[in-house]
């Protein structure tokens, strides 16, 4: 039999059926409604940064000016601001993922009556809303006298990022085989230095996602440095954002748009380093045979 016999027998599937085609344009229009959902925003941002008349309408501006830009960056409303949240949320995110991966290595490689009932306070933990612990924390902070202490509050803000973090790390952990680190184990290395040879290198993308989440946690949280930071020189970016919030109502659009732009940066910038420097799989293939 020819192949063009083969051809001529095979079922021919209705690709324009009309049903595929209202499906295909029902799913279309959902996405792009979706999409504008997010866009108005980001275009409402945009423009009201060059406008000179800025305004809660998304509208295009009759004249173009980067005065609103000039405006804010400046070291007092802009720099120091954000110099602070990089400190936090690096110093967060680092934290975080060292003691979660102190933390997650054990739960991933023993076996221990213990394990559940851990992992289960953890979750707990990931459960529990800031706001209900920040009165006993802030009395914590006052007697302790780390009140307004940068280097506190950063641990403090990679204390509650670590249920979530241990719990991703675990996961991520498992996917690596134990085999690699018996090997390891036979040569004479110790669990320590498998993990930090071994485990560590193969699970890079899943310590760069969870660094990714605690950095965005960190660096979009108001509520924890607005009450444990009081002076102005030590507030992050999130907190000096509400200084555009001015009285009886009135808002400088203009320079909340522009700063706004700004302050979302750092975020995107290391969103792409990262997702271009880590591939996004376990490099796996080839590291165990049989």
């Amino acid at each position: 039999m020819s192949v063009g016999e083969v051809r001529l027998r095979m079922p021919r599937r209705d690709l324009a059926s009309p049903r595929r085609v209202v499906a295909s344009a029902a799913r279309n229009l959902v996405l792009w409604f979706i999409g504008l959902c997010f866009l108005i925003p980001l275009a409402w941002l945009v423009l009201a940064s060059i406008d000179t008349e800025p305004s809660q309408q998304t509208r295009m501006p009759a004249e173009l000016t980067f005065d609103n830009y000039l405006a804010v960056l400046t070291p007092e409303r802009t720099l120091l601001p954000l110099w602070n949240s990089l400190l936090l949320s690096t110093g967060a995110a680092a934290i975080t993922v060292v003691v979660g991966l102190l933390a997650a290595y054990p739960l991933s490689r023993y076996q221990s009556r213990f394990n559940r009932p851990y992992l289960y306070a953890i979750l707990f933990g990931t459960c529990l809303p800031i706001t209900a612990i920040m009165v006993p924390v802030y009395s914590l902070f006052v007697r302790l006298g780390y009140l307004d202490n940068l280097l506190a509050v950063t641990a403090f803000m990679a204390a509650t990022s670590l249920p979530m973090a241990i719990w991703m790390l675990k996961n991520f952990m498992d996917s690596v085989p134990v085999s690699l680190e018996e090997a390891a184990w036979v040569d004479g290395a110790s669990a320590m230095g498998t993990l930090r040879r071994i485990v560590v290198p193969l699970m890079r993308p899943g310590i760069a996602v969870v660094f990714i989440f605690v950095f965005i946690q960190a660096w979009g949280n108001f509520f924890v440095p607005f009450i444990l930071l009081l002076s102005p020189a030590k507030q992050p970016a999130a907190v000096s954002i509400y200084s555009f919030f001015g009285q009886y109502g009135t808002i400088a659009y203009g320079e909340l748009a522009a700063y706004s732009l700004i302050y979302s940066l750092p975020v995107v910038v290391l969103y792409v380093i990262v997702s271009r420097g880590i591939g996004g799989s376990f490099a796996l293939q080839g590291a165990v045979k049989g």
